[in-house]
């Protein structure tokens, strides 16, 4: 009974060393993400607001974003990323949304300038609707 049980003891030790010299699977390099917080601009009377998460693969150029929001005046005709621009400042679309329907998903290919303006914090969310054309909510993406 004894030699049986040290003949389990020396089998775990050798079962747990061995499970010790594997090699671990190195982690996933975290991938840069940002995110934003629409609300009205400068002006305008709404109740709507919005949030939006972003992610850019540099290996790719790939940025994906999910936009939502809520309480806007009427339907939203259009919804861009803007840029560049420092907040509260107004630049042309950089990346128009497919559709402007919450929530609005998707991916779109950046270009090396594109991505060092994002990064830089120069690129905003505006949803447009018909009774502000220019823009009813919006909000500046900044890094996480």
């Amino acid at each position: 009974m004894k030699r049986l049980f040290l003949a389990s003891v020396v089998a775990s030790g050798l079962f747990l060393g061995a499970c010790a010299t594997e090699p671990m699977m190195p982690e996933a390099p975290k991938l840069p993400s940002f995110s934003a917080t629409l609300a009205p601009g400068a002006g305008i009377t709404s109740s709507g607001k919005g949030a939006g998460t972003f992610t850019y693969d540099p290996a790719t150029k790939a940025l994906s974003y999910t936009v939502t929001y809520e309480g806007l005046t009427g339907p939203a005709m259009a919804a861009h990323i803007h840029g560049p621009a420092e907040p509260g400042a107004n630049a042309g679309p950089v990346v128009p949304f497919p559709s402007a329907t919450s929530p609005i998903t998707g991916t779109a290919t950046l270009t090396d300038v594109q991505a060092a303006e994002l990064a830089a914090g120069k690129y905003y969310v505006n949803v447009h609707t018909a009774a502000n054309r220019g823009g009813e909510i919006r909000g500046q993406i900044t890094a996480n």
